[in-house]
């Protein structure tokens, strides 16, 4: 039989439409919908922006910046560890960060899973 012979066939006797069926999804085990982006993308690269800018403003001179500037890379790294908390906290796994750093997800864990 081919596919438009297939597609005209009239409904069996045990067909109902796909809003009589009942839900066998077992939900716990469908993984979850995306959750959605509030404005990071733009936040990220007006903080590019910013830190590209200090940086300016140290190379041109000011010494006694860079001492605040390298204080930021250990602020930066207690923000990536809030995230990573937070992330963890609404239910995604290490494999979902790690892919999203490009690393394992063991190597993320290892990291930042330690204090947490």
């Amino acid at each position: 039989m081919s596919p438009s012979q297939h597609a005209a066939r009239p409904p069996g006797p045990n067909h109902r439409p796909s809003s009589a069926r009942q839900n066998t999804v077992n939900t716990p085990l469908t993984p979850k919908s995306a959750r959605p982006v509030v404005e990071n993308d733009e936040y990220a690269a007006f903080t590019r922006r910013i830190l590209r800018s200090y940086a300016r403003r140290v190379a041109t001179g000011d010494i006694e910046a860079l001492t605040r500037m390298t204080a930021l890379a250990d602020d930066v790294e207690t923000a990536i560890r809030n995230a990573v908390i937070g992330l963890r906290e609404h239910g995604y796994s290490w494999a979902d960060i790690g892919t999203r750093l490009g690393v394992t997800r063991q190597a993320a864990q290892q990291r930042w899973g330690g204090r947490s």
